[in-house]
Order: structure tokens, then C-alpha cells, then sequence
């Protein structure tokens, strides 16, 4: 606990020893001021992401765990290639993918800055095929790419301590747990773990950015649709509650067929970006219910 608030108080502290800076989300090319850096990010939510997988039940469906850890690695290799080739190599440079699949009947799925990403027992069923589950790996890989907890931890900052976050900060009057909750809600580790509040504006970039990341892969974007069509259903046709900030399904999918143009530029160009995708094949599976 102690570390953890050491590290919040440096976090914060170097909030006003800079004025941010200004990046740019791959691809989208939507601009960011951000108040914080990666590493600053990193040293907060990988103390956190260790703390989660400490009380998580890993799963012990061997094939299931094997299919998510294969598919998420498919996809961040696919990613960062796609990034080195554009020099943009250091977004991610720091970046250490792991991919987890937990035993919760829940259905949800939740990504840490730098690559940590979690995926819930209960949504499989729903995906139904890799290439399904390749759409929300995609869409969780997209919002570390594109720090979007970064961004929001910013915009918490802007928001609830302004000026005076230095002063609360080391003064030691009772902020510490005020900026630990901060920080938790800002990474996706609230009182419902997965569903973190991004903005819809991030949460239909890390749909159109997912949708392309998959592409990338060599897994048909198009399965898209149908994916959230499913998700629909699974929630009674209102929003799911994976991703429950977003619009309504049937927005969202409007959304995605908007975009799945640019997402085909991506998968009939497979192989020619990089020298290391794979064909573009939509592998229908079984989703083992053994334990």
C-alpha cells in the first residue's frame, strides 16, 4: 500500500512539473493532451493488474486458455509490426502483452495500460469463434494503444484537483486515497472490474481501431456485426454491459458498417503490410465447457 500511494504521489507531483504533451492516436490521428507518460502510467496500473491476478481464478480450461493467449498474441504482433513499419514503434515500446482468461460467468473482457488484458469466462459463449473473439481483443488492444487510460487519468486530474494537486498531494491530508481510487477507476479497476467508464468518443475509436487491428490479423472484420448482433440478444436488445458506456448496440453496429471499408483496405492487404500475417481464414470453433 505504501508503494502504491509513493508511486501516485510521484505520478502527480510530475503533473505540474510539466505542461503534458500532445500525442496523436495511431491511425485515427485524433490528438491527445496527456498529463502523464507511459512510464508513469505503466509503474501505477501494473501494481494494480498484480494485485487483481492475485484474488482471479485463472481459468483451467487448457483449450480455452490457449485459444485467447493465441488469438490476443496474433493480434499485438500484427499490431506492433504494423506499427514499426509506420515508425510508430515507440507507442508501444513498453508494452509487455499478456493475455489472461478468468473463471467469471460474467460477460466482459477489460484491458490495463501496457497490454494487460483479461478475459472473462462467460463471454465465449457469446463470441462463439476465434474470429469473434479476435473483435474484442482487438477493441481491448485498441485502448491501450491508444492510452486511453492515460487520457482519462488526465482528464480526472483536470477535473477533480486542478491547480491544487500538489499541495493536496504533499501535504499528506488524506488524498492518498482519493488519488488510489483515481487511479483505479482511470485503469478499468472499479467496483465493476471491466466496465470502466471510458468516454464514448474512446470507445467508438477502440471499435473502429479494432475492427482494423483484427483485419490486420488476418481474421475477417466483417464477423463484426454479427458479434454485436449476438450481444444484443445476450442482453435483451438494449446496451450490453460489456463496454456499457458505449451507445446502443444497434448504434454501435451502424458504426461498424460505416467503418468496415477502411477495416477491408486492411484484410484484403493482408501480407503486404508486414511479412507477418497470416491468411485471411475465419476459424469456426467449439468453445470447450470442460473444466
Amino acid at each position: 500500500m505504501r508503494k502504491t500511494r509513493f508511486i501516485l504521489t510521484v505520478v502527480f507531483a510530475a503533473v505540474l512539473a510539466s505542461c503534458g504533451t500532445t500525442s496523436t492516436v495511431p491511425i485515427t490521428g485524433r490528438k491527445q493532451h496527456l498529463l502523464v507518460n507511459d512510464e508513469q502510467v505503466l509503474s501505477l496500473s501494473n501494481q494494480q493488474y498484480q494485485e487483481y491476478m492475485k484474488t482471479a481464478r485463472p481459468s483451467v480450461n487448457a483449450a480455452n486458455t490457449a485459444m485467447v493467449k493465441r488469438v490476443g498474441q496474433r493480434l499485438a504482433s500484427a499490431v506492433v509490426a504494423y506499427l514499426n513499419a509506420n515508425g510508430l514503434g515507440s507507442e508501444v515500446s513498453q508494452y509487455k502483452w499478456e493475455f489472461n482468461l478468468v473463471q467469471d460467468k460474467n460477460v466482459n473482457a477489460f484491458c490495463m495500460p501496457g497490454g494487460k488484458i483479461v478475459v472473462y469466462e462467460g463471454l465465449l459463449p457469446v463470441t462463439g469463434d476465434e474470429a469473434s473473439l479476435a473483435i474484442v481483443l482487438g477493441h481491448e488492444i485498441a485502448h491501450a494503444v491508444a492510452k486511453h487510460s492515460a487520457e482519462r487519468l488526465s482528464n480526472q486530474v483536470r477535473q477533480q484537483y486542478g491547480g491544487q494537486i500538489l499541495g493536496s498531494v504533499l501535504s499528506g491530508s488524506g488524498a492518498s486515497d482519493g488519488l488510489q481510487q483515481l487511479g483505479a477507476t482511470a485503469f478499468g479497476l472499479g467496483a465493476t472490474l471491466g466496465s470502466a467508464a471510458y468516454s464514448r468518443k474512446q470507445e467508438s475509436e477502440a471499435d473502429r481501431l479494432g475492427i482494423i487491428f483484427a483485419a490486420m490479423a488476418g481474421y475477417d472484420p466483417r464477423v463484426a456485426v454479427s458479434f454485436w448482433q449476438r450481444m444484443s440478444s445476450a442482453s435483451g436488445g438494449g446496451s450490453s454491459s460489456l463496454f456499457s458506456d458505449h451507445p446502443s448496440d444497434s448504434k454501435r453496429v451502424a458504426s461498424i458498417q460505416e467503418w468496415m471499408p477502411e477495416a477491408m483496405n486492411y484484410y484484403k492487404g493482408c501480407g503486404t503490410t508486414t511479412d507477418r500475417q497470416t491468411p485471411s481464414v475465419t476459424k469456426t470453433i467449439h468453445i470447450s465447457t470442460k473444466k
